[in-house]
């Protein structure tokens, strides 16, 4: 296969340097449309729309089986997911975090009262630095969330030593971490619990929904009372909740994807390997790998710019958007320097140089089953020409 270098190469294999439809980071995976059709005919048939219904339990099972632990408890979201295992574990005062993950992991905390404490990252793996988290407790911790970011696992062990040692609670958000593995384990068994989402741009979707899994059976009770408004029966309140169940069809689309994951894991490796191909050698840029033994789902293609490019991310950016390619920073300019943090904690910079420095760099490139080699070898060409331009 020809690798494009330039827009003159472009004519060989037909196509534009600028795209008539826009390629998008996260398009959404689909599965079999005709299976979910069936399902879809089975839950009209049936008239059981939601309330813990046949294919969530599915659904669940499924899941469960799959990354082995013992209990997943399915959601209609991931953002409610995180604010139940939140007040299932008990957390209070101040949960430390990184500041660098989507704005649900700061915001699941902040909806209830509890104060979110950024710790800084690894520049390297873009995950909590443990000696970060150390720096950050206080006699008002009351509890650790790790997040896998880019799927790529947390620091389990070292995190887990940090919250023993402090009589500290800790979670993951494993929200990009769906399939992974981690010490030859999947993601979904660390810490007391793992909170998943199937949201549309995931590699696996519900449409929209989540999960908490657990192998801990007394938060599973609690978890489950607590996404069905404490319900213990048709009359029986025995615990405060609300409502966090996932509807029928939103397990369809679940039982469907389940079905093609495989295949959505090989296309993303395949467009992950060809970006890697396609810009190795690029001064300045870096595509951050993926280890193969942690069963990554490739979800993420992550670029860098490092301090030894003679191009911005912004710049880079403006040449991609110019083509109709969408790429996009991620968690910039992290939570810290979002509302309402940004006024509540407004010297948390000082403490999170390494979290800055990785918002300023990331860019994160279209990938999925539906981007062809020529897409991504166009992609490479647009950066690798404006990089030659500077």
């Amino acid at each position: 296969m020809k690798t494009i270098r330039s827009t003159a190469d472009l004519a060989i294999f037909g196509a534009s340097p600028a795209f008539v439809e826009p390629l998008h980071v996260g398009r959404p995976n689909l599965g079999d449309k005709e299976a979910l059709l069936r399902y879809t005919a089975e839950i009209y048939d049936r008239r059981w729309l939601t309330n813990n219904g046949p294919l969530v339990q599915e659904l669940e099972s499924r899941i469960a089986a799959r990354l082995g632990v013992k209990h997943c408890v399915a959601m209609c979201n991931g953002t409610v997911a995180l604010e139940i295992a939140v007040r299932a574990l008990g957390l209070e005062g101040e949960v430390i975090i990184p500041s660098y993950t989507f704005i649900a992991t700061a915001h699941a905390l902040h909806w209830q009262a509890i104060t979110p404490v950024f710790a800084d990252v690894d520049p390297d793996t873009h995950n909590l630095d443990p000696d970060a988290v150390r720096r950050m407790i206080t006699p008002r911790t009351s509890g650790i969330i790790g997040v896998h970011l880019w799927g790529r696992p947390a620091p389990t062990d070292a995190l887990q030593q940090i919250a023993d040692e402090h009589g500290l609670q800790l979670m993951f958000d494993a929200a990009h971490g769906f399939d992974c593995s981690h010490q030859g384990k999947k993601l979904g068994n660390f810490g007391r619990c793992e909170v998943l989402s199937f949201h549309a741009t995931k590699v696996f979707n519900t449409f929209e929904g989540g999960a908490v899994v657990t192998n801990d059976d007394e938060l599973a009770e609690a978890i489950r009372l607590m996404r069905n408004f404490g319900f213990a029966g048709y009359d029986n309140v025995i615990h405060p909740g609300t409502n966090g169940k996932m509807p029928e069809i939103n397990a369809a689309m679940g039982l469907v994807n389940m079905d093609a994951l495989g295949e959505f894991v090989c296309a993303n490796d395949r467009c992950h390997s060809q970006y890697f191909a396609a810009l190795a050698g690029v001064p300045g840029l870096t595509v951050l790998p993926y280890d193969r033994d942690n069963d990554p789902n490739y979800q993420y293609v992550v670029v860098e710019v490092g301090d030894d490019s003679a191009v911005s991310r912004d710049e880079i950016l403006a040449a991609l958007h110019a083509e109709n390619i969408l790429a996009r920073k991620y968690f910039w300019p992290g939570c810290h320097g979002m509302q309402p943090y940004r006024d509540l904690f407004p010297h948390a910079r000082l403490v999170l140089p390494n979290t800055i420095r990785v918002a300023e760099r990331v860019i994160v490139l279209p990938t999925g089953p539906t981007l062809s080699e020529v897409a991504i070898d166009t992609v490479a060409a647009v950066i690798n020409q404006r990089m030659a331009a500077a």
